[in-house]
């Protein structure tokens, strides 16, 4: 009877002492595992050591190379400013002095003087008298207030200017006389000069509507002498003919058919 109560007992214990064992050697083997995981992804993560068989670079070697790495920087830089400076084969120059859009240009006839239109407000002539120069002297030249020009013309050589400009009730006309004075340099002040007056002057000339573009020719046909007559496109279907020097209005011409997109006079005054 006490043997059968010991083999009962002994059973289950047994089961469980077995039970134990697999199970620690299971947990045993999985951290082994854990650990061989860990050592390799450090490893791999780890930054190469610097080989102690290979010996220092020289200083020479290192001054050598310190100079080369600054060289290079300098030489691509110099490259960079050339590429920039000169990026067309039929590139000259450039002008520089605009905050804003470029709205309109304008060569004088004797091509000495370029007027630009910005969209600052302002109107700038410069001197062409050197392509190459590195820079440019030009005359400022500030619309009245609240005036956006956005055509311009040369009137009697280049010594006065035609201005177009968009204002809130609608288009003008500004003649600026004495433009050929000597400017100033690039970036300087203007306060002894003198600047060009407006000689005339004409408000909504094309009631709403804005000015397109401006076309200045002499008239030489028939008995004309030679004054300079200016075409003023609008941006509808009106197209109006001004006197340069006294900025009287000549004619109107009307297509009566669909908007203008652009005008422009034959030298000889004749189309």
């Amino acid at each position: 009877m006490a043997s059968a109560d010991f083999a009962s007992f002994s059973v289950p214990l047994l089961s469980t002492i077995v039970g134990g064992v697999l199970i620690l050697l299971f947990f045993a083997d999985y951290f082994r595992r854990k650990r061989a995981e860990i050592s390799t992804i450090a490893a791999a993560q780890s930054p190469q050591q610097p080989d102690a068989t290979k010996p220092p670079p020289s200083s020479s070697s290192s001054v050598a190379s310190k100079k080369t790495h600054r060289q290079r920087p300098h030489s691509h830089s110099a490259t960079d400013k050339d590429q920039n400076r000169k990026h067309h084969h039929l590139d000259v120059n450039t002008l520089k002095g605009h905050s804003d859009t470029v709205t309109a240009i304008c060569f004088s006839s004797d091509g000495h003087s370029l007027a630009t239109a910005c969209a600052d407000g302002a109107i700038r002539v410069f001197r062409l008298d050197d392509a190459s120069s590195k820079s440019f002297k030009f005359l400022r030249l500030n619309l009245p207030a609240g005036a956006h020009p956005t055509a311009i013309a040369f009137s009697e050589g280049s010594s006065s200017l035609v201005v177009a400009a968009q204002m809130l009730l609608g288009s003008s006309l500004f003649m600026y006389g004495d433009v050929g004075a000597k400017p100033s340099a690039e970036g300087k002040q203007q306060a002894k000069l003198p600047l060009p007056e407006i000689k005339w002057e004409h408000q909504k000339i094309h009631d709403q509507g804005s000015v397109l573009n401006l076309s200045a020719v002499p008239a030489t046909y028939g008995t004309a002498d030679g004054s300079i007559i200016i075409a003023s496109c609008s941006e509808g279907t009106s197209i109006k003919l001004w006197h340069g020097k006294s900025g009287k209005e000549l004619g109107t011409v009307d297509t009566n058919q669909l908007k203008n997109n652009m005008a422009t006079l034959s030298r000889m005054d004749v189309f």
